[in-house]
């Protein structure tokens, strides 16, 4: 036991983990917040989308990089990570509203595009595709103190925005013919979410990276849906699934050489499918409570457990003229 602490704090006082730990406590705080909305969108592979058109920022930002003669050659991979996951975005979400193009043929030009752009642009820079793959699948161990600033920054706008428009948001995500009709600016809460969902993917970058972020956005909210039925509860338990598992799968990568991305959403998959196994012993087990939506009236009728009781039978509440309901 004394040597499981020290382990513990010897993790703790590691410079390098102590970024890790900040990076992914406020991925998986905030990657389920944007997920959230996608899922309630049914845009639940937006994040893919986006994760391959920042890959195409990330080697514009190398390229860029390499002209200037910056010391190390990917010193603006993640500010161009983050201007290509925005334009992205907010082109699809322009594309969408359009109606030009279905959605999941803007997503596949999306995908298509943004790796055939990012493996091009790369080439160019100098590099090869092997450069690519510390974005693509996360190096948590790259993570230098200006990628924490520039990810904490991130990680603010993306909370501020995800829970201080909550209700105009998930108005807009649940019905979006309601919302025009209530007067909510749809057109500018709908690119609100395409910008943080953008932000969040080049947040979770170096944690998960490109091609696993989307999990991390959608797998906590499948997780909290198996548990709760509210959009807020939704929210708030799909944020501890995903601070649970981005802090105790990057730990599991401090004792394992395995690779922190994947173990994070191996972990996320694994949790749905325990709930999943688990709910239906749970949901059996749990009282089942009749609510009366108007406690307020007196009811005209008492109606037995059995089902319905005939009118003159015996339980029946009748007036003389014989009809149950007018009492």
């Amino acid at each position: 036991m004394t040597d499981f602490f020290s382990e513990i704090g010897a993790m703790l006082t590691d410079p390098l983990m102590q970024r890790a730990l900040v990076a992914a406590l406020l991925v998986g705080l905030s990657a389920p917040v944007v997920g959230t909305y996608l899922v309630q969108r049914r845009l639940a592979l937006l994040g893919d989308g986006i994760g391959h058109v920042a890959l195409t920022g990330v080697a514009l930002g190398w390229l860029v990089g390499s002209a200037m003669g910056l010391v190390p050659n990917d010193a603006l991979a993640v500010p161009g990570a983050v201007v290509a996951a925005v334009i992205g975005s907010v082109a699809i979400e322009m594309v969408r509203e359009r109606g030009r193009t279905s959605g999941d043929l803007a997503l596949a030009l999306l995908f298509y595009g943004g790796i055939a752009g990012g493996v091009l642009l790369i080439g160019l820079a100098g590099g090869s595709s092997g450069s690519l793959m510390q974005y693509l699948f996360g190096s948590i161990s790259t993570v230098t103190t200006a990628d924490l600033v520039l990810t904490l920054l991130l990680g603010a706008v993306i909370l501020a925005v995800g829970l201080g428009l909550r209700a105009a948001l998930f108005s807009v995500s649940h019905d979006e013919e309601f919302a025009r009709a209530s007067g909510l600016p749809v057109r500018g809460l709908n690119i609100a979410v395409a910008v943080v969902a953008a932000l969040t993917v080049t947040v979770s970058m170096r944690v998960v990276g490109l091609l696993l972020v989307s999990a991390l956005m959608i797998v906590p909210v499948a997780v909290a849906q198996l548990v709760t039925r509210s959009f807020r509860r939704t929210m708030l338990v799909a944020c501890v699934v995903g601070v649970l598992v981005c802090v105790v799968g990057l730990s599991i990568t401090y004792w394992n050489f395995l690779s922190p991305g994947a173990t994070i959403v191996v972990l996320a998959v694994g949790t749905y499918l325990v709930v999943a196994l688990l709910r239906p012993l749970w949901a059996r087990r749990r009282p089942r409570v009749t609510r009366d939506p108007h406690p307020d009236i007196p009811d005209d009728v008492d109606i037995p457990d059995a089902g319905l009781v005939p009118a003159g039978a015996a339980g029946a509440r009748t007036t003389p003229g014989g009809d149950p309901c007018s009492g």
